[in-house]
This record gives C-alpha cells, sequence and structure tokens, in this order.
C-alpha cells in the first residue's frame, strides 16, 4: 500500500499494523512531511532532513516511507552504493575543470531528491570527496533525506585529514533539519512472528543449512560446481536457481566487493552462509604508514595511523556488507555460526558499525521480513 505522505504512513502503521507511538518517531515524521509539502509546493528552497540515532529506531522505515510518497524525480540508494556511483563517475569526468560540480548538475537534472540510508564515513578518499560534494549538491538544488547512527559532528570523528571532511559537516547543518530519533524502543524486535534464520552449528552433526536449502530449492537442480560473480570465481556447497549456499571463508575471506553482493542479490532469492566463526577478537597494535623515501628522511604528508584491525576484520567489513545489502534488498539471508548470534562479534575495531549488523540479523529473524 502506497500512502500520500510519511505522515499519513505513520498514522497507518500506528492504527492498523500495531507499531508503538514513539515521541522521537514522531518529531522525525513531520520533519520529513514538513520537506515532502515543500517539495510538492514547489518551493525554490528545500531544507533535507538528517535523521540520526541508535539502531532499530525506525530510521530507514520512516525514510523509506518518504520516498515511497513522493511525486517528484528521487533517487533511494544505501549510501555505499552511492559512493561507489560517485567514485565512478567522478572517474569518467577527469579532465573536465571542474568533475564534482559537473556531477552534481548532472544528479540536479536528473533527481530533485535524493535519499540514502546509513551515512557513514570511514575512508579518507570519500571524506575528501564529501568534503566538497555536499556543498556542491546543495548549491545546484539537491534536496538531501539521509539517516545514520550518528549525528553530523560525530562523522569521521577520528579520521585522518578530518579537516577536509569539515566542510561536509557545514554543509549538512546548513541545508538539512538535524533530527535525533532515539527514542527507547528497538522497533526491529516487534511485531512480527517468528521465523529461524540463524543457526548455531551441532558439533559434530549435520549442518542445519542442508534441510533449509532443500526445503528453498524444492524442484529445483542443485549443483556444487562454484559460480561466476563479477570477475571472479565463488566456491559453493550448492546452488540451485534460486538459493546459494556457501561457506563463510569463500564469500568473506576473498577479495570480493560490495559490487560483487549486488551481483548475488540479482541473482538469488535466498542466500544460506555456514561455517560463521566467533569473528571477535582483540585489535591489533596501531602502526604508522609512511611514504617510500621513509628510510633516509620522514615523509610527514604520508604518515598517518592505521586501524587497529583485529585477525577477522577483512572478513567482518565483507560480512557486514553482505547484511546490509541483503537487507536492502529483501533477500533471506540464513546463517549458521560457531555462536549464538550477540556473541558473533563483541570485540574488535568494528564493533560500532556491526551494532547495525546485529539488529538487522535479529529483524531478518521475523516473518515479515521480506515480505513487506
Amino acid at each position: 500500500m502506497t500512502f500520500d505522505s510519511p505522515l499519513s504512513a505513520w498514522q497507518h502503521a500506528i492504527e492498523h499494523k500495531g507499531f508503538i507511538q514513539d515521541e522521537a518517531q514522531e518529531h522525525a515524521v513531520w520533519a520529513l512531511q514538513k520537506c515532502h509539502e515543500a517539495l510538492h509546493a514547489g518551493a525554490r528552497s528545500v531544507t533535507g532532513v538528517y535523521l540520526w540515532g541508535p539502531v532499530g529506531r525506525g530510521k530507514t522505515w520512516l525514510m523509506d516511507q518518504f520516498y515511497q510518497s513522493l511525486r517528484v524525480p528521487a533517487r533511494r540508494q544505501h549510501f555505499h552504493h552511492f559512493m561507489g556511483w560517485v567514485h565512478q563517475r567522478s572517474f569518467q569526468l577527469t579532465g573536465i575543470a571542474d568533475p564534482l560540480r559537473a556531477l552534481a548538475k548532472e544528479l540536479a537534472a536528473e533527481v530533485r531528491v535524493l535519499c540514502f540510508d546509513e551515512l557513514y564515513v570511514n575512508d579518507i578518499g570519500d571524506a575528501i570527496i564529501l568534503g566538497r560534494l555536499f556543498q556542491v549538491m546543495f548549491d545546484e538544488g539537491v534536496v538531501v533525506v539521509c539517516t545514520s547512527n550518528l549525528p553530523p559532528d560525530e562523522l569521521y570523528a577520528d579520521g585522518f585529514n578530518r579537516d577536509r571532511f569539515v566542510p561536509a559537516i557545514a554543509a549538512i547543518k546548513a541545508h538539512m533539519q538535524v533530527v535525533a530519533v532515539n527514542g527507547a524502543e528497538d522497533h526491529r524486535l516487534h511485531p512480527g512472528a517468528g521465523l529461524q534464520r540463524y543457526f548455531v552449528a551441532p558439533p559434530g552433526q549435520d549442518s542445519a543449512l542442508q534441510q533449509v536449502f532443500q526445503s528453498l530449492s524444492a524442484g529445483q537442480p542443485a549443483s556444487a560446481e562454484p559460480v561466476p560473480v563479477g570477475h571472479r570465481i565463488l566456491n559453493v556447497v550448492q546452488a540451485s536457481e534460486s538459493v546459494l549456499w556457501c561457506r563463510y571463508a569463500d564469500l568473506c575471506e576473498q577479495p570480493f566487493a560490495a559490487m560483487d553482493f549486488i551481483a548475488l542479490c540479482d541473482s538469488y532469492r535466498s542466500i544460506l552462509l555456514s561455517d560463521v566463526p566467533n569473528l571477535s577478537a582483540q585489535q591489533r597494535e596501531g602502526r604508522i604508514a609512511r611514504g617510500t623515501e621513509d628510510g633516509s628522511a620522514q615523509v610527514v604528508a604520508g604518515d598517518r595511523e592505521l586501524p587497529q584491525l583485529s585477525v577477522h576484520d577483512d572478513g567482518v567489513r565483507r560480512f557486514i556488507a553482505l547484511v546490509d545489502e541483503c537487507y536492502d534488498r529483501k533477500v533471506p539471508l540464513y546463517i549458521e555460526a560457531q555462536v549464538p548470534m550477540d556473541a558473533l562479534y563483541t570485540e574488535g575495531y568494528l564493533e560500532f558499525p556491526f551494532r547495525r549488523t546485529l539488529s538487522r540479523l535479529q529483524e531478518m529473524q521475523l516473518q515479515r521480513f521480506a515480505e513487506s
């Protein structure tokens, strides 16, 4: 069911779907409603909305109701998809005087509103681009509505060369209404009947995912032959026309990227991931990355402290990206791990972003996931 405004969608969810009324959500809904009304009244200057708060407070759901009710050109993307497009398009525009300005003009010609989910910056390349990109997008009249787990002032807080990102924060605060969605309820945990999609591996017994695969692939031929993903080959336990079953080491500990997870979600209706280890580990001691001439003279511009990643964190980054893609695309992800879900990642450099992953895994245990 599509509603004509974010306010009517929220009111319907409370009255008919058992959603719990939440004062923080109500504040966010009215900010989105005001933006929605200004856009459809044809206002030249429209203030966007920046929704931030803990996981599970309904930020993405609220933004999606706003997006789905728009009657002006709009694009809705996960933030890492948006940045992937920005990097690719910027490269294609290399050689012109101001590629970011050209990109912003191109975007403004295509959409009036840009909605993106999960704004989180931890890469110096993204930070430098965003430092100016937000400014030129707003200059070109693009209205931005986004969600984040952090307030603008805490984005890229400990990042290298953070001063390059500060203009982006200033632009966000000047052109977007910042709304804290920090109510006490974790709305992902209700309403909805349970449906198990996370299993703890029983020692010495067959995988629980064998029966899951057979049920989901009923009537389809299956094979253990590797499958192509982008420019690489993925080893699988089994794969059918609509269901993929692979091991954590073969998917998350190999050099696959976010675009590969997009391709998997394009190809399969369900994904099964087994042999997931305990991903927690102590952080390594911080190291310094230096310039190539460091043996003879210190190259100050090349010095920076590398993240204190723990031994599993390269794979954990891919696991987070996989969960994000499955969640965003409503592709059920079935997991069999060595430890319970709440013990999966309790220590490491990625502890903060993993909170969102844990919340999304919890929501995937509900029957309503992938049905809405």
